[in-house]
């Protein structure tokens, strides 16, 4: 189960427990969060999925870091978690809770 699987599981807000990409995050802001995930810092667990996710959607709003990690990232990863990446992502995007409008 990806981390924002589990805080949405456990009904956990930034506030409370995991932080997650909120809409009013730019692509640097979300490409520092990517970073969290991918090297499990500030309370994040270290999770390649949600880090690739977070990552796609910092890349989206125009961080060329967060593009650089991601196909980094992709290198070390199995293509059914890619898959789930992406999908996540677009789920995010689709539920309103990161947008891309900047």
């Amino acid at each position: 189960m990806m981390a924002q699987e589990i805080a949405q599981a456990t009904d956990q807000t930034a506030d409370e427990g995991l932080p997650l990409p909120t809409p009013d995050m730019d692509g640097d802001a979300l490409f520092r969060l990517g970073l969290m995930y991918s090297t499990g810092a500030e309370g994040c667990p270290m999770d390649r999925v949600s880090a690739h996710m977070i990552f796609n959607l910092a890349a989206m709003k125009g961080s060329v870091e967060a593009r650089i990690y991601r196909r980094e990232m992709s290198q070390e990863m199995e293509q059914d978690e890619i898959a789930e990446a992406q999908r996540s992502a677009r789920r995010w995007i689709d539920s309103g809770r990161v947008t891309l409008a900047a």
